[in-house]
């Protein structure tokens, strides 16, 4: 039997949900450093204004840094879903599962240096390449592992910054970068968009950012991957204690770490305290809210869009980037710098609404997203794609 990805029939809709609503949260957190040189700004002083104050303030303590830890624990669960399946059918996992990283590697470097230099796909490919040398440890091996590559730097990190802070508290605010993004991005040649671009990149993927990115990503997706050896999403109505705990105990410590610099001062520690280690406890405990949810069939239905949105993950994230600089740069309408967070937060929900319809509309015909059928073609091969992308 020969090694394939998962069949429509054997997907998990609570993943794909998940997904669906990782991709609504990224979305919306995204179109603040889509329309505004995000990187270089301090947020909690750019946005003025009594409605944006109060949808950033919405977006930082719920949605900010909450949804690309669930997706990369997805990730990693559905990583480990592949791994499974090989070992339980007897085949080689290793030699597909790195031609589908280094597939997606190709995708990244496409999106981050052709479409928009916030690209994480990039990232994903490397630490699945890292994961999957660890994906015959026990589950328990798996999470503790992840918990302590997490949490040990990043603690030492959060010491730093605080004394960083007592130092300096305007730490790595470029007001002069940021000029230089609006300039390129709202009225700049493609060159000059390019140039700008890899700058803008090289400034989040520099070596030091890497190595954070490693003890960032790489540990929330070995957390999923414990819990993909456990089926905790699969065998949800079995272990519904264990997920009504996590929804109670995760979300009230995770958004009462996310109010931190509401609760004591907006310096970049208190940030920081926020996104690494109050995000990561919000994602989980809306992972466990759609699990829990995702038992009832009438919710699986009411939500159908979204879970079509999921199933195309890598369409809907890469169309986002595509829609968004179409209307922001100045090959498109050159609106970058001029919105307000109300009109660009709007735009995101109009676009997402697009992809809703757009993913209604596909799987009326096809089993899998455009995007996703390129994937799995140059991943298991062409005669695979031919026999399994439209509906008989």
């Amino acid at each position: 039997m020969r090694l394939q990805p998962i069949s429509l029939h054997e997907r998990v809709e609570a993943i794909d949900l998940m997904r669906g609503f990782s991709l609504l949260g990224i979305l919306l957190i995204n179109m603040l450093a889509f329309h505004t040189p995000l990187s270089y700004i301090d947020p909690y002083k750019w946005f003025s204004g009594n409605t944006d104050q109060a949808i950033f303030t919405g977006l930082d303590i719920f949605v900010q840094a909450s949804f690309y830890p669930l997706f990369a624990m997805l990730f990693g669960y559905g990583l480990m879903m592949q791994f499974l399946k090989a070992e339980k059918i007897g085949q080689p996992f290793m030699p597909v599962a790195v031609k589908r990283l280094l597939v997606l590697l190709a995708f990244g470097i496409v999106h981050a240096f052709l479409i928009w230099y916030g690209d994480i796909l990039i990232t994903y490919a490397i630490m699945g390449l890292l994961l999957i040398g660890m994906l015959r440890l026990p589950a328990g091996w798996l999470l503790g592992l992840g918990v302590l590559l997490y949490a040990l730097p990043h603690l030492l990190f959060t010491a730093i910054m605080f004394m960083a802070v007592m130092v300096d508290p305007n730490i790595y605010i470029g007001y002069q970068e940021a000029e230089r993004s609006i300039t390129a991005y709202q009225s700049g040649s493609f060159v000059e968009i390019f140039s700008r671009r890899l700058t803008d990149w090289y400034y989040v993927n520099n070596p030091f950012s890497f190595i954070v990115l490693v003890i960032t990503i790489l540990p929330l997706m070995m957390v999923g991957a414990a819990a993909a050896k456990w089926r905790l999403i699969e065998m949800a109505a079995d272990k519904r204690k264990t997920w009504m705990v996590l929804a109670i105990s995760t979300l009230s410590v995770g958004l009462l770490l996310k109010s931190f610099p509401y609760l004591f001062d907006k310096n970049y520690a208190f940030q920081y305290v926020q996104e690494i280690f109050g995000g990561p406890l919000v994602a989980i405990g809306y992972a466990a809210v759609i699990a829990l949810m995702s038992q009832a069939a009438g919710f699986r239905k009411a939500m159908s869009p979204l879970i079509k949105v999921g199933r195309m993950s890598m369409t809907t994230y890469i169309t986002q980037s595509i829609l968004a600089t179409m209307i922001f740069y100045s090959f498109g309408f050159g609106l970058y710098g001029q919105v307000d967070l109300l009109t660009g937060t709007l735009i995101a929900l109009g676009i997402f609404a697009i992809q809703l319809i757009f993913a209604e509309l596909w799987f009326a015909k096809f089993q899998r997203g455009p995007l996703e059928m390129l994937w799995r073609r140059w991943t298991y091969g062409n005669n695979f794609e031919k026999s399994n992308n439209s509906k008989r």
